[in-house]
């Protein structure tokens, strides 16, 4: 078996690569990928094969791609080109032979409303018209999206969102990654859709609580209107455009479509998911402590 794992120098693939590793599949037989090479030089030393890919270079995808059965298409980060980013690799795929292609896309795709989800959608339609073997792990929430409020928090003593009283069901992005590794190099997994969550749904006063514990100071939840909300990022300088999209975020959050706990994460790891205080403390930067 030899498996290719996109977006290598990013966080997900960066751990999608060690979890298979941790696993036992020989380092020659795993190809990390990104568009940067000098990112992926201490995989190299550790005799991981490294390839560039570049969604616009035909050339790359299909040097990266030959002679691999298994695609890790780990998710495009630029929201608003992943289709066209997407239905390149998964063209390169099929021209290089490769059998599967595991897929990290959005929860329930095929049936929510979260502004993230569209391009999910559309990639998952276009692996299942190519014809090639697939798995999807449609990943919810990362706890370390909140690293930025964790680290407002450790100058304000507050954690602002628009979100109410809603829940999120977050793991740790090493969570995700054995989700992907357990997948790629397990059976039965063929044509399966997982959601993947963490085991408990927590509210913002429980992020409140986390991030006391990790930063070692009080920390209070502050629930404000959407539209205080946006006023205040506004406020803080950030871009009109992205401080709607964050608060529509909230407002997917205030409608419940992250919350849902249906067990699979665990089941694939073999264990309970990291608790969201241990996954912000693992995460934290040590300028923050």
């Amino acid at each position: 078996m030899t498996v290719v794992v996109t977006g290598a120098t990013g966080h997900l693939g960066r751990l999608i690569v060690e979890s298979l590793l941790a696993r036992g599949v020989a380092a020659e037989r795993i190809v990390a990928g990104g568009r940067r090479l000098d990112k992926l030089d201490d995989l190299s030393e550790r005799g991981v094969r490294v390839a560039r890919v570049d969604y616009s270079d035909e050339a790359s995808l299909a040097a990266a791609f030959a002679a691999a059965d298994t695609l890790v298409l780990v998710s495009g980060s630029e929201v608003g080109s992943r289709i066209g980013q997407h239905q390149a690799a998964v063209d390169a795929a099929r021209a290089a032979g490769i059998r599967r292609i595991v897929y990290t896309s959005a929860p329930h795709a095929d049936s929510t409303t979260l502004v993230l989800a569209p391009e999910h959608i559309a990639t998952e339609n276009l692996i299942r018209e190519s014809g090639l073997a697939f798995t999807f792990l449609r990943n919810g929430w990362y706890s370390e999206n909140y690293l930025g409020a964790l680290y407002q928090a450790a100058t304000t003593g507050e954690i602002v969102a628009s979100v109410g009283d809603a829940r999120v069901a977050s793991a740790s992005r090493a969570d995700f990654a054995e989700a992907a590794a357990a997948v790629v190099i397990g059976d039965g997994h063929d044509g399966a859709v997982y959601e993947l969550t963490g085991d408990h749904a927590w509210d913002f006063a429980e992020l409140a609580e986390a991030a006391s514990e990790v930063l070692g100071t009080p920390v209070v939840y502050r629930s404000v209107t959407p539209e205080e909300h946006e006023a205040e990022l506004i406020a803080a300088g950030l871009p009109t455009g992205t401080a709607g999209f964050i608060v529509a975020l909230d407002g997917n959050i205030r409608d419940g479509l992250l919350a849902h706990t249906p067990g699979d994460l665990a089941r694939l790891i073999g264990r309970p998911t990291t608790p969201l205080a241990e996954a912000l403390g693992a995460a934290r930067v040590p300028a923050v402590a």
